[in-house]
């Protein structure tokens, strides 16, 4: 059984409505020349596709494109959800703080102590769970 799929699944649902989010900003259009959005757009949704048919090697490319995200579109990077900057790692990482990291990396341990058990491990429970229990830290 590949307990990694729902994870994986999350995570792309995040993605698309990300994407959707994007092409739906009017704003966009204003600041950067429409072709370069629509290339982007483009590239955005062969993404989308390739991580959808399974290619591990998108993981990558999410990187450029997340970071992609930051950089061309500044009004609407906080739109993006803290987990796909996790998801995709690399140069994402750069955009998130020391200690959000360290709350998704207890995750990610969580998660493969689950896994090493056999059992399945809801990452998007288990990540409110854990973000509730550090704000009530605070």
């Amino acid at each position: 059984m590949n307990t990694k799929l729902p994870y994986h699944r999350y995570h792309l649902a995040l993605l698309t409505s990300l994407y959707d989010t994007l092409r739906a900003q009017s704003v966009l259009m204003a600041q950067v020349p429409e072709e370069s959005n629509l290339l982007f757009l483009e590239r955005f949704e062969e993404l989308i596709a390739q991580l959808e048919a399974g290619d591990q090697d998108a993981l990558y490319s999410g990187q450029e494109v997340i970071c992609q995200v930051i950089t061309r579109y500044p009004q609407v990077a906080h739109l993006i959800p803290r987990d796909l900057l996790w998801y995709f790692g690399g140069d994402c990482l750069h955009y998130m703080p020391d200690e959000e990291i360290a709350q998704y990396q207890l995750l990610d341990e969580h998660q493969a102590e689950a896994e090493a058990r056999g059992e399945e491990f809801d990452w998007e429970q288990a990540r409110q769970l854990l973000m509730q229990q550090a704000v009530r830290g605070s």
